[in-house]
């Protein structure tokens, strides 16, 4: 009922979240700490995602998928994040990277990489980010020059998520670099295409499993067939599809929260100091009942803003300011959580420490916190 409560949720979606956490236990968490040594999730798990149905399950039948709502990708993302296994980052390939196909592609694109993506065959990247354009996308300099029916891309994306397992990459490029925004364009790079080749994998924080790495183009020659969408439209399809990626990433950072606090409280009812457990000082009491009380409160926003998104209703205020407070309060709960665990919380064997070295990134991509106050500060006439 806990679920249910929450007025998203039915008993069909509780029943899919019970076996889906049974496949967590049996598919992922055996292996989790291997993938985190190893600095990434094998090809073998995304195969076995697809098989089972938990890639884009919100697919159209027509190209493999399930047709179901997207309340099953919640529950997903909810549970991988709710036991920290978020360097399997599958949401962002089925919530963020393919709808980019499934909205903006032609159905000849449509026909040839969906299925794959709903099987695991096709694994995406989303390359927006290079050395010198983060935030700004308006000062990316990839470009891609049309030749005949090829377009002939230049250039270098980095903090790739995916980076090293895509095998299709929607690269953001300029077909025009002396229009600013308007220049961009999204191109559809397969793996395998001459001139395109990845960089180093890149040492994180946090997320060891999850494959970041950079992205080369050197003379790369790729079929106009694979534009997505109309050229110079790149920057209006990703504002479109930002609020769906914030959204995500605010279910991400509510659910490691509450996993945070529910093992923190069990830990200090368990701990014995000075006779007494952690739990029963009175300022450990408060920073608890503090942490309770905002994720109470993030659950709300969270919970308000999926009803909207679901009702077809625009969040992009509301979505900014939940990705800056609920990421930015996540990180609260991980730094006071880890207090609590005193000297375990620092060792790599209890769930806090690699909680907290997650959960960091939150609030910066996606947009960072002081991006996000800034979209807000703009749309609220300051």
């Amino acid at each position: 009922m806990e679920w249910m409560e929450r007025g998203i949720f039915k008993e069909e979606h509780s029943i899919f979240r019970d076996a889906f956490v049974k496949y967590l236990e049996k598919e992922v968490g055996p292996h989790y700490e291997q993938w985190e040594k190893d600095g990434i999730v094998p090809k073998s798990a995304w195969l076995k995602m697809g098989e089972n149905g938990f890639l884009c399950p919100w697919a159209k039948e027509e190209y493999g998928g399930a047709g179901a709502g997207l309340e099953y990708s919640i529950i997903i993302d909810e549970e991988i994040k709710r036991r920290d296994y978020i360097g399997f980052m599958s949401s962002l390939h089925s919530n963020i990277i393919v709808p980019y196909i499934d909205s903006f592609g032609s159905e000849e694109q449509k026909k040839r990489w969906l299925p794959g993506c709903v099987t695991g065959e096709i694994i995406t990247a989303l390359a927006m980010t290079e050395p010198g354009a983060g935030s700004d996308l308006a000062a990316i300099r990839t470009s891609a020059v049309r030749k005949g029916d090829v377009y002939i891309l230049n250039g270098q994306k980095t903090f790739i998520s995916n980076g090293i397992n895509s095998n299709l990459v929607i690269v953001a490029v300029k077909t025009d670099l002396k229009a600013g925004y308007k220049g961009i364009t999204l191109i559809g790079v397969e793996e395998g295409t001459p001139g395109f080749s990845r960089g180093r994998r890149l040492e994180k924080m946090g997320l060891h499993s999850q494959d970041t790495a950079e992205l080369i183009f050197e003379d790369c020659p790729v079929p106009t067939a694979n534009l997505l969408g109309q050229e110079g439209k790149g920057f209006y399809y990703m504002m479109e599809k930002l609020q769906r990626e914030r959204l995500f990433s605010i279910v991400g950072a509510m659910a490691m929260a509450e996993a945070m606090l529910t093992i923190t409280i069990k830990y200090c009812k368990e701990r014995v100091i000075f006779d007494k457990p952690v739990s029963s000082f009175q300022h450990n009491t408060f920073k608890i009942v503090e942490m309770a009380t905002e994720i109470e409160l993030g659950r709300v926003f969270t919970d308000h803003l999926i009803k909207k998104h679901l009702g077809g209703i625009d969040i992009t205020k509301e979505v900014c300011m939940a990705k800056s407070w609920i990421a930015e309060m996540a990180n609260r709960v991980a730094y006071q959580c880890l207090q609590l665990h005193g000297g375990y919380g620092y060792m790599e064997e209890y769930p806090i420490c690699r909680f907290s070295r997650d959960v960091r990134a939150q609030t910066i991509y996606a947009g960072s916190t002081e991006v996000m106050k800034t979209v807000v500060g703009k749309m609220l006439g300051l």
